[in-house]
């Protein structure tokens, strides 16, 4: 693994896991950090073992409390588009990983925060964490997706209100606007994500590829059209090792030894 200065990158047996680490900056994000977290997801995908992804902050205060201010206050207008395209190609990446990720957030999630939330496939909260799109407190708009992957999560009015009126809102409210999964006290958040995590590491990472791929692009098509995406995916779970294995477990009343890869 390569020297990280922003981030802690790490990998316990079947799950990777990548920690925001500017706690002086409450973790906010400049360059240096996406250029870190590419890095990351590099050695990530070059490790076959690595079956989950979970982000978080280092610390209690902060998950990512935003673009780093200091950084974009003197971007001409080219440097700040290149600024946003960065940060949504990686969010992007992130979104297109074959395997699960999770968003473990322990504080403030605004603005960038919430925006890289969001590229994870699903949220878990302490009940300390805060969430928004506060960008139009400063003059500007989200610029790492977040006009439109909020709207595809809570709904266009809802995005509407929370980008236009700046609004921090707390974990609970996220869970109720569907943002967020699920909320648990700060001392319990990190055993809870983990538990989720060793539990999807233990599935068959065809299958938890098909599934991620099924749902996000079906969002995109029509409904007959996403079914046959189903269809594709179904076959090739049916065609891998772990679709076997699985079926032979069950009927053999055990419990399956999940080993395939995805190529």
């Amino acid at each position: 693994m390569m020297a990280y200065e922003n981030i802690i990158f790490e990998i316990q047996e079947h799950i990777a896991v990548i920690k925001f680490n500017r706690p002086k900056a409450l973790n906010a994000i400049n360059p240096a950090v996406l250029a870190e977290v590419s890095a990351a997801l590099d050695e990530i995908e070059a490790n076959r073992a690595v079956k989950v992804l979970v982000f978080t902050g280092e610390g209690e205060k902060s998950f990512i409390a935003g673009a780093d201010i200091a950084h974009m206050a003197n971007l001409s207008p080219l440097e700040g588009r290149k600024f946003s395209r960065e940060g949504q190609d990686l969010l992007l990446r992130i979104e297109k990983l074959p395997i699960p990720v999770i968003a473990c957030v322990n504080g403030f999630a605004l603005g960038g925060g919430t925006e890289f939330a969001m590229a994870c496939d699903f949220i878990y909260a302490s009940e300390k964490a805060k969430f928004g799109q506060p960008e139009s407190n400063l003059g500007i708009i989200p610029g790492f997706g977040g006009t439109q992957r909020l709207a595809r999560l809570v709904g266009k009015a809802m995005a509407k209100e929370l980008c236009m009126a700046g609004n921090v809102i707390g974990a609970e409210e996220a869970r109720q606007i569907g943002l967020v999964n699920k909320v648990f006290a700060a001392d319990a958040l990190w055993e809870e994500t983990m538990k989720t995590a060793k539990l999807i590491a233990s599935k068959g990472k065809v299958s938890m590829r098909g599934i991620k791929h099924c749902i996000d692009r079906g969002l995109d098509v029509d409904l007959r059209t996403g079914c046959y995406l189903e269809s594709d995916a179904f076959a090739l779970c049916m065609a891998s090792p772990d679709g076997s294995e699985g079926m032979k477990a069950f009927l053999e009343k055990r419990k399956p030894d999940f080993k395939g890869e995805l190529s």
